[in-house]
């Protein structure tokens, strides 16, 4: 196709989530852009809305501003030690380099108001890097980065629309094929990025790829259903880590809304109906979803106190839980027992045990290590159930989120971020840190619209 025959857009975006960063920052620079989203009410449906809205920036100004001392290189080290070195090396440093110039980016030219959290720690960071916006939900923060994408001239939305298929030519993109209400269109683009998510909605490739979590609760986009999968993989694409995924042992069960795994990290922890402990809570929230599969058939209780509630209260998703009337309290065991179905001797014996472990009295058999403060005053308890939220493998990309062929070349004109593309996450549940959902789709739809303007990724500050 001749450069004057063309007529589209400059990107193609598959996706509103964090591909709308994608969008703005082509826009930006000086690229026209299409953004095309399956789902009409993706402000509310997508994953990123779904998210807590973390997002790690490893070296900005917020911990300058803190006194905390971080850099890529001490992030990359977390997720090496989280996967035990299995992460795709390229991509963590890649997205660890530019974390801390995605969120100042975010902050100065997208007029997000990004704060530092601080007041607890996130299982294997190790330090506070995880930055957000008030009431820590994605909601708010794919709002605000809506409002400045509504306001961009140069980027065109369909909704509802969905990409099908991406045209080529001698291997190159040339452009995709849109499905919308009105029919099939055919549309002319130099450059796709598929910001589609993974395949957390696709009952075939969960059982397929991760047939460990397949029984558990998913909590997702209804529109995760491995399109971008189908798509790479019928261009010649490689896959990487497809048995990646993000799990969470906190999904509120008579709510469906997340209780939040900082009541863990406050210092409360998780019962089954036995009213025992079955774990280390501090490994992480994503791999505790299995164990409560394997050792709470499913059904367990986080336990909390006053001092815990307070605490959690800046995270809009537990003020949800709690208006939903999912929290139980009561003055003592016996009676959060009777409210929660749990035994009370069970809980009885977990209350006492605990309350020694906390105050250093006693060491724990599950070898957890981190405890805030022990429960004081009356208690409460949460029934929740473990849930996939997302699939963390996908299209094999490179750092420039360029989708890669099995022999490491690259598709001209093809990117993936988010879940669409291969994650940081190694392989399973357990190397997922928070904010390794956000990061690569944010920080991959950055490079890839860098990428395809030809212009260098800026160095992330050292």
């Amino acid at each position: 196709m001749s450069e004057e025959a063309f007529e589209g857009p400059d990107l193609v975006v598959a996706g509103a989530g964090g591909g709308l960063v994608a969008a703005l920052r082509a826009a930006q620079l000086g690229l026209s852009v299409l953004v095309i989203e399956a789902n009409e009410h993706f402000r509310r449906g997508n994953n990123t809305a779904m998210s807590t809205a973390m997002i790690p920036g490893a070296g900005s100004r917020w911990q300058s501003e803190a006194g905390v001392e971080d850099s890529p290189a001490a992030f990359v080290a977390d997720i090496m030690a989280k996967t035990k070195g299995s992460a795709d090396p390229v991509l963590a440093e890649a997205l660890a380099r530019v974390s801390s110039r995605l969120v100042e980016w975010m902050a100065d030219d997208l007029k997000l108001p990004l704060t530092l959290v601080t007041d607890f720690s996130y299982p294997g960071h190790s330090n506070h890097r995880c930055h957000t916006v008030p009431g820590r939900i994605g909601t708010a923060l794919l709002d605000a980065i809506w409002e400045q994408v509504s306001a961009e001239p140069l980027i065109d939305f369909y909704a509802p629309a969905r990409l099908t298929e991406v045209t080529t030519e001698a291997g190159a993109v040339t452009g995709v094929v849109v499905q919308t209400p009105e029919g099939i269109e055919e549309i002319p683009a130099k450059a796709v990025l598929l910001a589609t998510n993974g395949f957390g909605n696709n009952r075939e490739l969960v059982q397929e790829h991760l047939p460990e979590i397949a029984e558990a609760q998913y909590y997702g986009s209804e529109e995760s259903r491995g399109d971008a999968l189908r798509i790479g993989t019928g261009l010649g694409a490689d896959t990487a880590y497809l048995d990646a995924y993000q799990g969470h042992a906190a999904l509120a069960a008579a709510s469906a809304t997340l209780a939040g795994w900082a009541t863990v990290m406050h210092g409360g922890f998780l019962v089954n109906r036995a009213g025992q402990r079955f774990g280390n809570e501090t490994v992480g929230y994503s791999e505790y979803a299995l164990e409560s599969l394997r050792h709470a058939d499913g059904q367990a209780w986080i336990v909390l106190d006053q001092r815990i509630f307070e605490a959690c209260e800046s995270f809009s998703d537990f003020r949800a839980t709690v208006e939903s009337g999912a929290l139980k309290w009561a003055d003592d065991a016996e009676g959060l027992a009777a409210a929660t179905g749990v035994s009370a001797a069970g809980l009885q014996e977990t209350l006492d045990e605990t309350q020694r472990i906390a105050a250093g009295e006693a060491v724990d058999s599950h070898g957890r290590t981190f405890w805030e403060a022990p429960l004081t005053g009356r208690i409460g308890a949460i029934a929740v159930q473990p849930a996939l939220f997302h699939t963390q493998g996908g299209l094999r990309v490179d750092g420039n989120a360029r989708v890669l062929r099995a022999d490491g070349t690259a598709i001209p004109g093809l990117y993936a971020s988010g879940g669409a593309a291969n994650g940081i996450s190694g392989h399973g549940a357990g190397g997922y840190l928070a904010g390794n959902g956000l990061l690569p789709a944010l920080g991959l739809a950055l490079l890839a619209a860098e990428h395809t303007a030809g212009t260098a990724s800026l160095p992330a500050p050292q």
